[in-house]
């Protein structure tokens, strides 16, 4: 007993579990003041303030996700094996701050030439600023995960979230325009990163002076040259959904970039739990393939799968019987429009939990280069169906269904990678596409017979049951 007591001691004392709860700590705290700041300006601003707000911010969203060139993979990987780690930090910090001024003016050209509404023009140019200040951030934060500092990072920018749900706040005493507070925001960015100047790095990494250090245009060329799939894997989902954004606002009215992106922040609150599972569960998918056990790999994939399926379809269902209620009572009576879509996007939860846990497996297999083509590929056809879909019909609902066949595409696409690795099979595909169809289909006729949360109550039930049926009878089978 005592040393199973000592060995529970060590692993909470460790330095990689202990930078993991701080990383998920931070994403929490973060994520709840953030989506409070959301909700507060939403519920403020006229419809048409709020979204121009939001074809700036995702604007800037897309290109401050490509800004970094998705390197902070590779400065972890090298700050390990270099005994000068400060020299490299600096070198990080000064090519990122390069990056940063490029896709500056790429956003400020990118604003000006596509939207012709001086108020969107203003609140990009702002925004843009930002994407320095970003790049220098993503710089340290990536420092303080290779030195096990995730603490100083959490701290930092839980302190941002806050003093942004304060100015929210504020904005019910004294009302300020969009400009303005846009403008207070990119103020409070750069005080953000002079805290992590200043108190945010990992201790023994002196970043003070890093503009000074020399950095050759060849070094730069060198490592673009090596490391660009990583831009492209680190920038594709952001640009994914973003990309939506900017179609909307070009192709519908204002109103329907609000209600895209309102259905939008719902849908990012449930990808939290496949995205800290499918996370978690890389190391050890890597570990079986190290290991070549297939089999292993193969019986913990189909678990995982089983439960993100019902996750996705728990999801799906809960929004489909509850966010007319929702949206109005969080976001207020102007967003009461924006439940059918709210419903349509979660669609795309049907495929999404699984299409996570199946690329961590691409990427334990080392298969990650075929992920990246695989993430293009839906975009190009995510983006195809919107122009042209959009075109022909013009409501928001194009969008919804386009990125839904795209996951689907995407999510095949694995299907027919992990059927050739022999990880799935036929049987088991047709088992996913074929039930997943049928209870949604039934669910939604059934509930225009049947009270929505009444019905959401009972398929639930029912599915507990089965399930601790099931567990039951394993139990059974062991004795």
């Amino acid at each position: 007993m005592a040393n199973i007591i000592a060995i529970l001691q060590s692993k909470v004392h460790s330095k990689v579990i202990k930078n993991s709860f701080w990383g998920l700590a931070g994403s929490l705290t973060q994520t709840t003041f953030l989506s409070l700041f959301y909700i507060l300006i939403a519920r403020h601003y006229a419809v048409e303030d709020f979204s121009k707000y939001l074809i700036a911010t995702s604007l800037y969203q897309m290109i401050v996700a490509f800004s970094a060139m998705g390197l902070g993979h590779w400065f972890i990987r090298e700050i390990v094996n270099v005994e000068n780690k400060s020299e490299l930090a600096a070198t990080f910090l000064k090519m990122q701050t390069y990056f940063g001024l490029f896709f500056l003016v790429v956003n400020i050209i990118l604003a000006l030439a596509l939207y012709e509404n001086p108020i969107v023009q203003k609140l990009s140019i702002l925004f843009a600023v930002n994407i320095i200040f970003d790049n220098i951030i993503y710089s340290i934060k990536n420092i303080n995960i290779a030195q096990f500092a995730q603490k100083k990072t959490v701290t930092v920018l839980s302190i941002e979230a806050f003093v942004k749900f304060g100015v929210a706040c504020m904005l019910f005493v004294y009302p300020l325009n969009i400009v303005v507070l846009t403008l207070l925001l990119v103020i409070i960015r750069f005080i953000t990163l002079n805290l992590f100047l200043k108190i945010g790095s990992a201790d023994g990494i002196n970043l003070t002076g890093f503009w000074k250090t020399k950095l050759p245009l060849s070094y730069i060329k060198n490592i673009l040259s090596k490391y660009w799939p990583f831009a492209v894997i680190g920038s594709a989902y952001i640009i994914y959904w973003k990309s939506a954004t900017l179609i909307i606002s070009k192709m519908l009215p204002l109103a329907a970039v609000a209600h895209y992106e309102i259905s939008f922040k719902l849908f990012s609150l449930a990808q939290l739990v496949p995205i800290v599972l499918s996370t978690t569960l890389l190391p050890k998918f890597v570990e079986y393939s190290k290991n070549q056990d297939m089999e292993g790999l193969k019986a913990l994939y189909n678990k995982i799968f089983l439960f993100s399926t019902l996750y996705g379809l728990f999801t799906f269902t809960f929004a489909y019987s509850f966010t007319d209620e929702i949206l109005p009572w969080i976001f207020g009576e102007k967003y009461a429009a924006s439940a059918p879509f709210a419903k349509e996007m979660f669609l795309t939860m049907l495929v999404f939990p699984t299409s996570l846990i199946q690329a961590n497996i691409l990427i334990a297999l080392k298969l990650e280069k075929l992920d990246m083509w695989f993430n293009i590929n839906s975009i190009i056809i995510n983006t195809t169906l919107c122009l042209i879909g959009l075109s022909i019909w013009h409501s928001l609902s194009v969008v919804n269904y386009s990125i839904f066949i795209s996951f689907a595409i995407f999510h095949l696409s694995q299907d027919i990678v992990l059927l050739k690795n022999k990880l799935t099979n036929v049987t088991h595909i047709l088992m996913f596409v074929g039930a997943s169809a049928c209870i949604v289909l039934v669910y939604i006729s059934l509930s225009k017979i049947i009270s929505s949360s009444v019905l959401f109550f009972c398929l639930w039930v029912l599915v507990g049951m089965i399930i601790l049926l099931f567990l039951y009878q394993k139990k059974k089978e062991l004795y």
